[in-house]
């Protein structure tokens, strides 16, 4: 019989109405788990375990370090396939924690819910069965870390949440899903993950990457304060303008604080790849690529942060850091 462990960290999926008013974590793992109807179809020895019970905005990269270290024990342990519940805001974000630090080929699926248990129409029980169907497919093994949400398989590189409360919120831009879950049964054309792997080093908790998001006009006093000296962090994402610009009269600013610490230049547009060479003028992608900012594919601003955070960790230099992300342009 196959095996699949879930963890759970807590989020809608697991939240109940409080006596003072709106919703808070209450449902440990094997809670969630009894609530799902037609797992014992499944043919799956199925454990659960409560790693936290937080809201998503209160996770941090200790708990991820945790997560994964326990995603990978149960693995090592027997488990053909592990499944996270998790809060939706910060789901993409440990999502791809998990695909950099998880080199197992065993399926690892984070899903959640977008409406809690006694709401009308919750989600979380549906959601869960297929996170737990596409964990025991063997067409999800090698793929990396996914997302299920409504019945779609999203890759971990590419989901973003849309959409603050819809049922349909995840999306994966201009790549859509690797897969679908068809009447219970994972249908998965996906493609194989990046081969990049990091260590969940601790020290991850001890480094400071900001993000610091474009605006018209910014006079760049954010920017200012992230490059006092010494710097506030180790490093740093733009998430420039349209394909990856800014201001011309922060580019000064921004050349400057590239000389000191790694940035990566992403795009807050929400989809697509930040351009190498089309624009020329002061401030764009072109222009700041010569004067050190690092590209960042595909990668959104959120997950280029975390891809930054982890190379710090492990002591990264810059020529390391721009391969990194050259892996996912």
């Amino acid at each position: 019989m196959s095996k699949v462990a879930v963890i759970g960290m807590g989020g809608t999926i697991a939240m109940a109405p409080s006596a003072s008013g709106g919703i808070v974590p209450s449902l440990a793992a094997d809670d969630l788990v009894a609530s799902v109807p037609g797992l014992a179809t499944l043919d799956a020895k199925i454990t659960a375990t409560t790693l936290r019970s937080l809201p998503s905005p209160s996770l941090g990269f200790a708990d991820l370090v945790e997560l994964s270290d326990r995603v990978r024990a149960e693995i090592a342990g027997g488990a053909d396939g592990v499944v996270i519940t998790h809060g939706t805001d910060t789901i993409e974000e440990t999502a791809f924690f998990l695909d950099l630090t998880v080199p197992e080929d065993a399926p690892v699926v984070v899903t959640g819910a977008m409406r809690h248990p006694e709401a009308p129409g919750a989600d979380g029980p549906a959601n869960l069965y297929a996170a737990i169907s596409v964990a025991l497919a063997p067409a999800a093994r090698g793929l990396g870390c996914l997302v299920v949400m409504s019945d779609e398989v999203h890759g971990a590189r590419f989901v973003r949440k849309s959409h603050t409360s819809s049922t349909g919120a995840f999306v994966s831009p201009g790549f859509g899903p690797l897969g679908l879950v068809v009447e219970g049964d994972p249908r998965i054309r996906g493609a194989a993950r990046v081969g990049l792997t990091l260590p969940a080093d601790p020290r991850v908790v001890e480094r400071r990457v900001g993000m610091v998001t474009m605006a018209l006009g910014d006079d760049g006093t954010l920017l200012r304060l992230a490059g006092m000296d010494p710097p506030a962090f180790d490093g740093l994402v733009i998430a420039g303008l349209g394909a990856g610009h800014v201001p011309a009269a922060i580019v000064p600013l921004v050349a400057e604080l590239a000389a000191r610490v790694p940035v990566v230049l992403s795009t807050r547009t929400g989809s697509g790849s930040v351009l190498r060479q089309t624009y020329g003028y002061p401030g764009s992608e072109r222009d700041l690529l010569e004067r050190g900012l690092i590209h960042s594919g595909f990668l959104d601003p959120a997950k280029a942060r975390v891809l930054l955070q982890l190379l710090l960790a492990s002591n990264a230099e810059k020529p390391e850091i721009i391969a990194a992300f050259d892996q996912y342009r």
